[in-house]
């Protein structure tokens, strides 16, 4: 009995000293989070200074957070970074910006969105420096729309144009003996590609490179508007990759001085008529942002903007992830609340599961039989099970930069029964009443009626698709399928077949929703409420499988996005609708 009352206060102690210690780190989590954000003053003569060095989502928070961050007290999303740039422009203690930033976390549209803010704050006739020791293509897009360009000694700009490097992984399979039963539809669906070739199809690589082409046109394009040096000029600079040599850099153009950051702390304190030695009052964006108030109408009717970005899963979903069951609950809050008159859905999504896309897409079409409008406004992705969900709306909106469409679905089953006798010894068999009762199991190859089955219903799903696009477009399902195959297209070409009707921003869509609802006088209100950095870190705390997963993108860095490919198979269920590739623009 001794032991027992030994044992039970040790397991009591330690248990309330767990609590102690979880209590006492999440006070100093607030209390830091606290501290961060208060007494923060924009004092006269300040220069915003702005680092985009990290990923930059669309909805504020909406990142995934780690231990590291556990001062950082909130994530500005890049429409709240740029209404707090315009905002600065008038701000008399605001004089300049200065941008100091390798890369940015994000594609050309948000890219966009900065740069046109950048261009309003320069019409104040405030003066805007870049510096940085080597630029990115999109930082130098960025950074192009400075007064002044400023690279180090040592630096470069890597402008080179665009290109896509992409991984293929069926000799790897073949080798562990793994055999790919693959279902598709759409001639151009190249999702399935890396697991069944070893290099792109033909029809992949023709939509590749239309791609990559319109892209670099539009990039060169807003390139020569903002450094004022002509489109055949910058290509040819990029081929020679004049940007990689400092002295060749400046010599064309791409910067107007090489300096180190002393010099251009010296050249603002000119700018700013202060002694040489006197100290420049920076103030960071985040800083500056929780000692503003944005202008925000106290009217009653609202105008909910939904943000859905990031890979379209079945289920709760998370930061960065559309989950169909949070966002179908916002739109039925939505579809109650009378206030809210009208909605803006901001997709920028690769697509997913068909099944949450279906999901999603009822959920806002109900809101539109409710009499309530949907707008959507597409960002860098709108494609796939990404246009899937757009397919609810009124009217589609996107940017220049925008890719949607991928109008197409597969699904992977991956059999390792070779593997398990060639490689393992171990061998399968079964005892069944019907082709289906053992189920789609990945210790055996599918038998036919199984195989038939899989691609009837992966052909039903696509038809499905088909029209739903064709219901939401006013186009026939035969019309649909002559530009979806699971093809992707530009901004400027979808509009041309149809898919799209409109290239605007988020204020534009914003902007035809308040007028469709015929609203003078709304606000409006971002959706789904996200969790801030302290509660997505104390419930990670508690969540091993988050915590795995953290240390794992830390231990492989780059070669992560392989390992999530593969493991992709293991927790890929029913039919995806899913962008043909991932090609990241640096």
């Amino acid at each position: 009995m001794k032991q027992f009352f030994k044992f039970l206060l040790a397991s009591t102690l330690g248990t309330f000293l767990a609590i102690f210690i979880a209590g006492l780190f999440l006070v100093t989590l607030i209390t830091m989070a606290a501290t961060s954000s208060s007494n923060v003053q924009v004092r006269n003569n300040s220069v915003l200074e702005i680092d985009l060095n990290r990923l930059i989502p669309e909805h504020s928070n909406n990142i995934q957070f780690d231990f590291s961050d556990f001062q950082t007290d909130k994530v500005m999303g890049v429409h709240e970074m740029a209404h707090t740039i315009v905002h600065a422009a008038d701000d008399d203690n605001i004089k300049g910006i200065y941008l100091k930033t390798n890369t940015v976390g994000g594609g050309l549209v948000k890219v966009d969105v900065l740069r046109e803010a950048f261009e309003t704050f320069k019409e104040s006739g405030k003066f805007i420096y870049a510096h940085s020791k080597y630029y990115t293509q999109g930082a130098y897009l960025l950074a192009a729309t400075a007064d002044s360009v400023y690279l180090n000694p040592m630096g470069l700009v890597d402008f080179r144009g665009f290109g896509g490097v992409l991984s293929f992984y069926k000799n790897m399979l073949d080798r562990a003996d793994v055999n790919m039963q693959i279902f598709y539809a759409g001639k151009f669906k190249g999702a399935t590609e890396p697991y069944r070739r070893t290099d792109l199809s033909p029809e992949n690589r023709l939509q590749l490179e239309q791609y990559v082409n319109d892209m670099y046109n539009e990039y060169v394009e807003d390139l020569s508007r903002s450094r004022g040096i002509a489109q055949d000029k910058l290509k040819q600079i990029a081929e020679n990759y004049d940007g990689g040599n400092t002295d060749r850099a400046l010599s064309v153009g791409l910067v107007d001085a090489i300096a180190y950051e002393d010099e251009v702390m010296d050249a603002m304190r000119v700018q700013l008529d202060i002694e040489k030695d006197k100290k420049i009052r920076f103030t960071s964006l985040d800083k500056y942002r929780s000692a503003i108030e944005l202008s925000d109408d106290d009217a009653d009717d609202i105008v909910a903007v939904v943000y859905a970005e990031g890979t379209i899963l079945d289920g709760e979903g998370g930061s960065g992830i559309i989950g169909d069951e949070p966002y179908v609950e916002v739109a039925n809050k939505l579809r109650r609340d009378d206030d809210v008159k009208a909605i803006v859905l901001r997709v920028n999504s690769p697509g997913g599961s068909a099944m949450a896309s279906e999901n999603i897409w009822r959920a806002f079409t109900l809101l539109n039989e409710a009499g309530k409008p949907v707008i959507i406004s597409m960002s860098d992705f709108a494609a796939s099970g990404g246009y899937y969900i757009a397919a609810a709306g009124d009217y589609i909106f996107a940017e220049e930069n925008t890719l949607t469409g991928s109008i197409g679905v597969f699904r992977l089953l991956p059999s390792l029964e070779n593997t398990f006798e060639e490689h393992l010894g171990i061998t399968i068999d079964t005892i069944q009443t019907t082709p289906f009762a053992t189920g789609f199991n990945i210790s055996k190859d599918l038998n036919p009626a199984q195989r038939r089955y899989l691609q009837a219903e992966t052909e039903r799903t696509y038809d499905i698709f088909l029209q739903r696009v064709a219901d939401a477009r006013n186009m026939s399902k035969e019309a649909v399928n002559e530009i979806a195959q699971g093809r992707v297209w530009t901004a400027d070409r979808a509009v041309q077949n149809g898919l799209v009707d409109k290239i605007g921003d988020l204020d534009a869509a914003i902007e035809y929703a308040a007028n469709a609802a015929e609203l003078d006088d709304y606000r409006t209100k971002n959706y789904p409420r996200l969790k801030t950095p302290t509660e997505q870190i104390l419930e990670d705390i508690f969540n091993t499988d988050q915590a795995k997963t953290r240390l794992l993108q830390a231990e492989l860095g780059e070669f992560y996005e392989h390992y999530q490919a593969i493991k992709s198979l293991q927790t890929q269920s029913g039919v995806q609708a899913m962008m043909p590739f991932r090609l990241t623009i640096e």
